[in-house]
């Protein structure tokens, strides 16, 4: 894993087309704002209805669909 420090405003570039940006810093928040290509999807880690390793796998789908990027905040 790469770990950076960022200040407010500072960009990082993923590849050729991710750019993530720090928005705003605030106690021990983040908020980070993310520019990727409209057919990739976007999503919080906890949102995601992929089970990770060592993950039990859920019997029923995930309760919230998932949602386009251009629909996704």
């Amino acid at each position: 894993m790469l770990v950076l420090s960022r200040r407010q405003s500072e960009r990082i570039k993923l590849g050729d087309s991710i750019v993530v940006t720090v928005i705003r810093v605030s106690g021990d928040k983040v908020r980070l704002g993310i520019e990727a290509p409209p057919d990739m999807v976007v999503l919080r880690e906890e949102l995601d209805p992929r089970p990770r390793p060592g993950q039990a796998v859920l019997s029923s789908p995930p309760e919230q669909p998932i949602l386009p990027p251009s629909v996704v905040g």
